[in-house]
Formats: structure tokens, C-alpha cells, sequence
């Protein structure tokens, strides 16, 4: 929801405020791959119980994720490859933050927020996995409420204020429901939709620019 509020005019403004970004030729790629190390050092700061260093580190890794779709397009070097790589690398960001979280709450033995912790983590696989098998059905599939985006910033919030159960209960219930919305929605798409019983079992296409949000 956030990125399709906000998304059009992302990429002058990322271009004006960080123009030093477009100076030279890094490589997109190099740039998601940079986000995954800050997000693997926010993973350990969760594990640790530093929750609010992780949280900035969640901030630090969520601007190359950011800047890297713009860069690409500024430098003619968007392909395939690099929105499956951007996807892949943010579903495996996405586990290994809350992972961390889990991590945490399992060594002070505090099961219950642990298990809550693997709920959310569940879930929002759930909530990447069904628009991207959908996708592979349905191009161009859209919608949920609770995106990659929201589920991020809620657990920022979290990290920052003391307030990690509520937003892994917040992002658990959210994600649930997201999932289950992608499902209805998926299901309305392709009501009438002929297929042979070997077409549903076809790999994942290349994600779309759409897909990279989760």
C-alpha cells in the first residue's frame, strides 16, 4: 500500500536527495547485496536483544533496497535477473529478521513471544508465496492489505519504542489476513480460467517490479 501511494515520483526524489548515487556506475546488484549484510547485521543485533540498533540497521539495509530499482533504471541496466535477485534477497531479509527476533525470545525463554515471533515469520512467507504463485497464473496480480513495506516499518517501530510483541502481533495477525485476502482475490481471478492439471504445478515465473514488495 505504501509503495503504490508513494511510488510514482520515488525515483526523482531518490535522484535529488542522494544524487551523489548516479555519480559513478555501481552496480544495482551490489547495492542489494550491500542491504542484505546491514539486514544480517540487524539480524544478530535482534538475536542479542539490541533492539534499537537493530531497528536503524533495519532502516540502514531498507535504503539499498530502495535506491538499487532506481539505479538499474538510471543506468539502463533493469533486467529480469535483477528483480528476481532484488525479490529473492528481500524474501530471505525478511526470514532472517524475524529469525533473529525468535532467536531472542527462545534463548530468554520466553515461549510464548518466541512462538509468536515464528507465527509472523509463517505468515509472512504466506503473504510473499501466494502473489507470487498467483502472478505465475494470473499476470499483473495485485492486492493485500499488509505489504513489505508496512511489515517492515511496524517492526521498526517495535524495535524502537519497546513494543516488539505487540508488532510481531500486529504483523502476525496482518499477514494472515493478507495471505487469506491473496488467496480470495487469487481465487476470483482465475474462476473460469482454463487449465490442464499439469499448468498449476509449473515453476514461479521471474517476479515482477510489483512483486519485490511481498
Amino acid at each position: 500500500m505504501i509503495k503504490s501511494e508513494f511510488g510514482q515520483g520515488l525515483d526523482a526524489t531518490i535522484k535529488r536527495v542522494f544524487p551523489f548515487l548516479f555519480w559513478g556506475r555501481i552496480h544495482p546488484n551490489w547495492m542489494s547485496l550491500g542491504g542484505v549484510i546491514v539486514s544480517g547485521a540487524a539480524t544478530w543485533a535482534f538475536a542479542e536483544g539490541a533492539f534499537r540498533p537493530a531497528a536503524f540497521l533495519v532502516l540502514f539495509g531498507g535504503f539499498f533496497d530502495l535506491v538499487d530499482g532506481v539505479m538499474a533504471r538510471h543506468q539502463g541496466r533493469s533486467s529480469a535477473f535483477g528483480a528476481f535477485l532484488d525479490s529473492s534477497l528481500d524474501r530471505l531479509v525478511d526470514v532472517a529478521l524475524l529469525l533473529g527476533i525468535l532467536m531472542h525470545y527462545a534463548r530468554l525463554d520466553e515461549f510464548a513471544w518466541a512462538w509468536l515471533a515464528g507465527l509472523a515469520l509463517a505468515s509472512t512467507v504466506m503473504v510473499s508465496y501466494t502473489k507470487a504463485r498467483a502472478e505465475s497464473i494470473v499476470p499483473g496480480f495485485k492486492g493485500g492489505l499488509l505489504e513489505r513495506a508496512e511489515r517492515i516499518l511496524i517492526l521498526v517501530a517495535g524495535a524502537l519504542f519497546g513494543l516488539m510483541p505487540l508488532a510481531l502481533a500486529v504483523i502476525a495477525a496482518g499477514s494472515t489476513f493478507t495471505a487469506g485476502q491473496r488467496i480470495w482475490l487469487a481465487h476470483q481471478a482465475m474462476v473460469g480460467l482454463p487449465s490442464e492439471p499439469g499448468d498449476l504445478e509449473a515453476p514461479v515465473g521471474v517476479p515482477t517490479p510489483e512483486e519485490r514488495d511481498g
